[in-house]
């Protein structure tokens, strides 16, 4: 009788092409994965991949093999996961990535609740400025926005990610508010360059009318860092278009005030992404029902939205 983790890192391996990506997936070194998978191999007396520097490619009787077990295996572990979820409390090592900026104002904040009530999870928390790739490097559930959906991810929708234009007050104080967002133009721009696309990005804000206009900003600060545009926005040196939740602190405290209310460019959703499994292992499970629980109760989809002004 094989073992669950002989078959998983076969399972694993075949499904994203290399022992290295298996072993960020389930959370064990590549070398025990490439373990795992030998002793599979001799004891079925067949070789299931033909390995080179490069590639891993599964041989005739792999594919075989793989087609036979991959959908029992998922059964098998959703077995597994329902009689832990049940029996067990959550635990293990929790990986999430999320954006510096968000993560560390209204996720971070929560972690004292989270780690009270689930004491056996271990937080593995990545701050970054890129969507990662749930499966393929391991992670148990990112937050943010603009993730590609790849097989086996799903997306949950916490709250809109909305933009608004901003200024400090101080740089405000002796020129004329603008009525729409073709006024931002007579302003100085504080403006990104995506560190993808090499471009300065462009943004079409609307109103609760439903009109539609370009948002005019100069370029006269160019920066690649949303986080540098708040704060440059806050030294009073131009206006920038900030996402909501990342301004909300600092306009809550008067030192940045909105410009043309109820106009906001939508750049899509804030979601919570996690790999889309029969059941969740526990500790996933905990984190996603605690998050979407915690922004419903603090009503931060309400706040973020730019259409309120």
């Amino acid at each position: 009788m094989e073992t669950l983790a002989n078959l998983e890192s076969f399972v694993r391996s075949a499904e994203l092409g290399g022992f290295s990506a298996a072993a960020r997936r389930l959370s064990i070194t590549p070398a025990a994965v490439s373990r795992n998978v030998a002793t599979l191999e001799a004891n079925l007396g067949v070789r299931l991949f033909q390995r080179s520097t490069r590639k891993l490619t599964l041989t005739e009787a792999g594919e075989r093999f793989f087609a036979a077990i991959r959908d029992d295996l998922e059964n098998l572990q959703s077995a597994i996961a329902a009689v832990t979820t049940d029996q067990g409390e959550p635990s293990g090592v929790l990986k999430i990535s999320m954006s510096p900026a968000f993560g560390t104002g209204y996720v971070l904040p929560l972690l004292p609740d989270f780690l009270k009530r689930y004491p056996l999870v271990r937080p593995e928390w990545m701050f970054e400025n890129r969507p990662v790739d749930l499966i393929a490097e391991g992670y148990d559930a990112a937050i943010g926005g603009g993730f590609e959906l790849t097989a086996g991810v799903i997306a949950r929708t916490l709250a809109p990610a909305h933009l608004i234009a901003v200024a400090s007050p101080v740089y405000m104080k002796d020129r004329v508010p603008p009525f729409d967002p073709a006024g931002l133009s007579a302003l100085d721009g504080i403006v990104m360059r995506s560190s993808s696309t090499g471009r300065v990005r462009q943004w079409v804000m609307r109103n609760v009318a439903g009109e539609e206009m370009p948002a005019a900003l100069s370029e006269e600060i160019v920066v690649n860092d949303p986080v540098a545009m708040c704060h440059l926005a806050l030294l009073g040196l131009g206006v920038a278009m900030i996402a909501t939740a990342d301004a909300l602190p600092y306009l809550e405290r008067g030192e940045l005030v909105r410009l043309i209310p109820n106009w906001y460019a939508d750049a899509g959703p804030i979601s919570l992404y996690y790999a889309n499994r029969t059941l969740l292992p526990a500790k996933t499970r905990a984190f996603i029902d605690f998050i979407t629980d915690r922004f419903q109760k603090d009503r931060l989809a309400e706040r973020f939205a730019g259409s309120l002004g």
